[in-house]
């Protein structure tokens, strides 16, 4: 067969699909709709890339310091930045202090000029937050004066929370604890060195991208055969007059090829208004600006080519068993019955192809990245081969019940294939979700673990700034709303001898006798006694220097003063022994504990201060009532917050990536399902009318409706159950893990796929009573 028959023929088809009156235009409309909704997906896939490449460039252009940074004097080029990041509620606000020191200072990416001291320029996320109701809290610990707006190139995304603040004598605070630097550019080049990926992340990764665009392609490959029983009697004509079997089926091909070209114009419509859109979104904590959603356009041509190649032997697939007649349909007699075998060769072909990486682990090298697609590939699309035999076996064998009941079944007894096709994207989504979750179940404990801080005794962590007395701070949060108690203690160091030569050092720890509880067990306690701690970790010298009449070095750090900066401490001999026990951050502490009255003044200003602070889970915002206090005593500080359990960084924006994905992937399944339902409504419509002319309930119509979606999903769900924890488990072995099925994701991801469906039901009765009526019948 010739290329120009071909072309003719798809060409006719094409014309048909547009000619066939309102009937071929709405079967048109309804498949470029499902095939939209699929190439919008997939042309914010092949954005993700571009997308996540200009966030690291934003990034890495606005960076603004780095703990390898040397420094630099001060000129007329140089601007004194300090880190001043806070959190909000559950939102973090990136926040930056700056003072030029001359002229030439370089300005941050997206302020036009630097803010006056009280003064800042905010990104418009947070100015919309901070005139809000909501954001009253932040508006008292961010206390500046509102002078102009960052731009895009200052951030990463449309929803980021960030501020840049004028501020004075910036530098004294940079000699202390504040972070920050000295800097005559913007945009280190040192974020872009990284460790290499763990393999088994690298394989989460791939997985991830497979099993959420699986479904995007089984609802594209069910969108072209919208119509499908109606668009082969109308073949039937075409048989007629005069074409052969082959030139009918091109002729059907070439209607579907219409179908998946308006689909194209519409996916690309979705996608525009979609990206205009990302905007005002953030899913997940991730928000973008609509200039990084740029397709690649090598990714975004691969979409524009296999679409309607797709949708063409989909086509041609789907007609192969279909015998079209003049007289009419081959396929209105009892169908043959399914073929088992080679729908069981897909899922055995991806198990092939994933058994040889089994116990791989992370320590095997790189896992095979086609091998793994593949074979996820070969397993996902067994679902939807097996299905449509599982369906028919099933709803064969299924006996008598309700008329709703005997509706429903008889008309899955006549249109398996037609019912196994709308939900075989659910199954394919279920099943790779169950897939992940349990392989993320699996690996976890590599990558989270349980935090060292003891949360039920502190769930924050302030350090007192430089010049603020620790007491004085002390009483600050003890009064603030929401605080149940304050531990603070002093911490410094002492030497056994005077000089930087000394190679033998104690901790010392001021506090009262409450707080130094939480750090040992003391026999008694009052003001103005000494206890040397046994049994602190890596604690090897407090049995040496902690004796009675020992003399002791402390180190102000004050380099200008050369040998004054030496002050001696004498053990008193008194000193009392403690046993330590974990202080609040898990760690066990040994060296010398003070009790305040027994601490000369000249070593005062030797220690550091932390406090930690325990909340009243009542009261919603005690966290910002503390940052605001916080703010209040110096404006970098920057209390840290305690997690019971901490995260691999890199696994944590996997499982967010997959979060977004899924999120997006739901969505589609809802709209493609509901498209895909109101679709098979049409078909029916004569039908159902005239079950309602003869006396039909409409409650026995939508019930038969209901079973004939329930009955389909239930199959679908126990399908993608077993095939997703079979891909589970030879992951987990790839990975090196001890298999265990995750019952809560398996129960939840199919719950999840169920709900999506229910809903669409629900969604689809208005349409189906507005059908159910006699006149249904009248026809032109």
């Amino acid at each position: 067969m010739s290329a120009r028959q071909w072309g003719r023929d798809l060409a006719m088809g094409t014309r048909y699909a547009f000619a066939g009156g309102r009937e071929g235009w709405t079967r048109a409309l309804l498949t470029a709709v499902g095939v939209g909704l699929g190439v919008a997906l997939l042309l914010l896939t092949t954005a993700i890339p571009n997308a996540l490449a200009e966030r690291d460039r934003r990034e890495e252009a606005r960076s603004d310091h780095t703990f390898s940074q040397q420094k630099i004097p001060k000129a007329d080029n140089t601007l004194v930045i300090l880190d001043a990041d806070t959190t909000f509620r559950d939102l973090d606000v990136r926040g930056r202090l700056l003072e030029p020191e001359g002229p030439k200072a370089p300005l941050p990416p997206g302020v036009s000029e630097f803010p006056a001291a009280g003064e800042m320029v905010v990104s418009p996320a947070l100015k919309e937050l901070l005139a809000s109701d909501e954001g009253k809290l932040l508006r008292e610990r961010l206390d500046y004066r509102i002078a102009g707006t960052v731009g895009e190139q200052g951030l990463v995304g449309s929803q980021e929370l960030a501020y840049f603040a004028g501020g004075k004598g910036l530098m004294k605070q940079l000699e202390g604890a504040a972070s920050g630097a000295r800097i005559d550019s913007f945009g280190n080049d040192d974020l872009g060195s990284s460790d290499p990926w763990d393999p088994v992340l690298i394989l989460l990764v791939l997985v991830v991208f497979v099993v959420l665009l699986m479904p995007v392609a089984v609802f594209i490959a069910a969108a072209v055969r919208f119509g499908g029983e109606r668009r082969d009697r109308r073949l039937a004509a075409l048989r007629l007059v005069g074409s052969d079997s082959r030139m009918t089926r091109r002729i059907a091909a070439g209607e579907a090829l219409a179908g998946s070209l308006l689909g194209l114009v519409l996916g690309t419509g979705f996608f525009l208004l979609g990206r205009q859109l990302a905007a005002t979104l953030e899913v997940f904590r991730v928000s973008v600006f609509p200039s990084y959603l740029n397709p690649s356009p090598l990714l975004a041509a691969l979409v524009a080519v296999a679409v309607p190649t797709a949708a063409v032997l989909v086509t041609l697939f789907a007609l192969r068993g279909v015998v079209i007649e003049p007289l009419g349909v081959v396929r209105t007699a009892k169908p043959a019955r399914r073929r088992l075998w080679w729908r069981l060769l897909l899922p055995a072909g991806g198990l092939a192809m994933l058994v040889p990486m089994v116990g791989q682990g992370r320590d095997g090298g790189s896992f095979n990245e086609y091998l793994v697609v593949g074979g996820v590939v070969l397993l996902l699309v067994g679902v939807t081969a097996l299905l449509p035999w599982i369906v028919e076996t099933v709803v064969a064998r299924l006996g008598s019940g309700g008329i709703a009941w005997q509706l429903a079944v008889r008309r899955l007894q006549l249109s398996s294939g037609t019912a196994a096709r709308m939900v075989n994207g659910i199954a394919v989504a279920v099943a790779g979700a169950i897939a992940l979750q349990m392989l993320f179940a699996g690996v976890e404990g590599s990558y989270t673990e349980q935090s060292r801080y003891d949360v039920s005794r502190a769930q924050m962590q302030v350090q007192v700034p430089r010049g603020v007395e620790t007491a004085s701070a002390a009483g600050e949060f003890r009064d603030t709303e929401g605080v149940r108690k304050v531990t603070a203690l002093n911490e410094g160091y002492l030497g056994g001898q005077r000089g930087d030569d000394g190679d033998s050092y104690v901790q010392i720890t001021v506090a009262d006798c409450a707080s130094l509880r939480e750090v040992a067990t003391l026999p008694s306690c009052r003001d103005g006694d000494v206890f040397a701690v046994e049994g602190g970790e890596y604690d090897t010298d407090t049995a040496k220097l902690a004796k009675p009449g020992r003399t002791l070095w402390a180190d102000s750090g004050d380099t200008t003063t050369s040998d004054d900066r030496w002050t001696a401490w004498t053990v008193p001999q008194d000193i009392r022994h403690a046993q330590s026990r974990e202080d609040p951050t898990g760690d066990r502490r040994g060296g010398i504990l003070i009790t305040p009255s027994a601490l000369p003044e000249n070593l005062g200003s030797f220690a550091s201060a932390q406090l930690y602070l325990s909340l009243d889970p009542t009261v919603r915002d005690a966290q910002d009532y503390v940052r605001n206090t916080a703010a209040r005593l110096d404006p970098v500080v920057q209390p840290m917050t305690w997690q019971s359990i901490e995260s691999n960084e890199r696994y944590a924006t996997i499982r967010t990536g997959l979060s977004v994905g899924a999120a997006c992937v739901l969505a589609l399944i809802g709209a493609s399902l509901l498209v895909s339902q109101l679709e098979q409504l049409r078909e029916r419509r004569k039908l159902l009318s005239s079950l309602v002319a003869f006396g039909t309930r409409r409650r026995t119509l939508s019930l038969s409706v209901l079973w004939q979606t329930a009955i389909p999903i239930g199959l679908g769900l126990l399908l993608a159950a077993t095939v997703g924890m079979a891909l589970g488990a030879v992951l987990l072995r790839m990975t090196d893990t001890s298999v265990r099925v995750d019952w809560p994701s398996v129960l939840s991801m199919t719950g999840i796929g169920a709900g999506v469906v229910l809903v669409v039901t629900l969604l689809s009765l208005p349409p189906l009573w507005k059908l159910m009526r006699p006149d249904g019948l009248r026809t032109e």
